[in-house]
């Protein structure tokens, strides 16, 4: 069975990489007709990317729908990128309205979340991020943060929250895999969290200011840090996991199942894969598998010794003069046996009967 599942997913792998093609060109030079916004200040603010002082009125790149969307089925396809080996996408092709195609220096497709950036600073599309988020919560991002949730914002709702819910991940799970999805109703509002940051951010640049059903403008924004403590304890714990990752894969596999198997033999442990190198098994778990086989077989009493020594009835146990007879062969060995033995102490003699005169008082008398 398992080998015919490798074999449909290799023959899957084959049909996918035959499909890759050169990607087309998504618009011609000069189809896309490019409007400025109207001037509503003295001070252009590139921050913000809007005129000063028109917070108000300066609405106009939220409320009018793009002219292009991108097509991952139809657009995606091979580049320059996939042979100069640059990781960074084309951020015209993300919002539908590259004119190069295959000819761009920039790749064509998804972010590949498994593939590390030259650059943590950088996002997706190569542009820097900053040290903190817009008042917006719009623009490049923070590289302070990992951010994987979308603010979605301006829908339509015409039915229930799940079937809202269920328009917005067709919409969305074009751009990448979807953790989970939340909204809000009647506030028209819902955040997309997704599997990656790369894929998010891919997102946000392809649904900025599209729609869903129902003719609407999108406001896509960076969300907020979620206030849930769950949720703050679990994106601590995978940031945690996903920094302990990326340690081991820099060290040396061996120093790693060395600090593994330290571990194990402290907390009494057996390592599941305790194997070497080439295959074989390590000793500690050779041992251990002894050990279990010797348990496994029938238990035979060992026979009794044929001449058993007696054991003595005196003071000293059997094992003292089995010691002292031990010692005294050594001290023959040594020439220490031909050794005067030592001197006799006196012998005090025995008290005389009867009563002296001392008895009752001192010599003198």
């Amino acid at each position: 069975m398992s080998a015919t599942a490798a074999e449909t997913q290799l023959n899957t792998t084959t049909k996918k990489i035959k499909k890759l093609k050169p990607a087309r060109k998504q618009v011609k030079p000069g189809e896309v007709e490019k409007k400025e916004a109207p001037q509503t200040g003295k001070e252009y603010n590139i921050w913000y990317n809007k005129w000063a002082g028109g917070d108000r009125e300066d609405s106009y790149s939220n409320k009018t729908k793009s002219q292009t969307r991108c097509s991952i089925k139809r657009d995606a396809g091979l580049t320059r990128a996939n042979t100069t080996g640059n990781k960074y996408c084309c951020l015209f092709f993300a919002r539908g309205c590259c004119p190069y195609g295959w000819e761009c220096e920039y790749l064509h497709m998804l972010p590949d979340a498994s593939t590390a950036l030259p650059d943590t600073s950088k996002d997706c599309f190569a542009r820097d991020k900053f040290s903190d988020y817009r008042d917006d919560m719009g623009g490049v991002g923070s590289f302070q943060r990992q951010n994987r949730t979308l603010y979605i914002g301006r829908i339509k709702e015409t039915g229930t929250g799940a079937e809202t819910e269920e328009v917005v991940r067709r919409h969305f799970k074009e751009w990448g895999e979807i953790e989970k999805i939340r909204v809000l109703q009647y506030r028209s509002v819902a955040f997309v969290t997704y599997v990656s940051e790369l894929n998010a951010q891919f997102a946000k640049e392809s649904m900025a200011c599209q729609s869903l059903d129902n003719d609407e403008i999108l406001n896509v924004r960076w969300a907020t840090e979620d206030p849930n403590p769950t949720s703050k304890v679990a994106e601590k714990r995978r940031l945690e996991e996903m920094g302990r990752e990326a340690i081991q894969a820099k060290m040396d596999p061996r120093i790693v199942d060395a600090v593994r198997s330290m571990r194990a033999l402290e907390d009494g442990t057996v390592l599941e894969d305790d194997t070497d190198e080439d295959g074989r098994e390590s000793k500690r778990q050779r041992l251990a598998e002894d050990t279990i086989d010797s348990l496994d077989e029938p238990y035979e009493p060992s026979p009794p010794p044929e001449s058993q020594q007696p054991q003595s009835s005196g003071i000293l146990s059997s094992d003292a003069l089995e010691g002292l007879k031990y010692f005294a062969e050594i001290r023959k060995k040594n020439g220490l046996g031909s050794l005067a033995p030592p001197s006799k102490v006196a012998a005090v003699p025995p008290p005389t009967l009867g009563l002296g005169l001392g008895d009752y008082a001192s010599d003198d008398e």
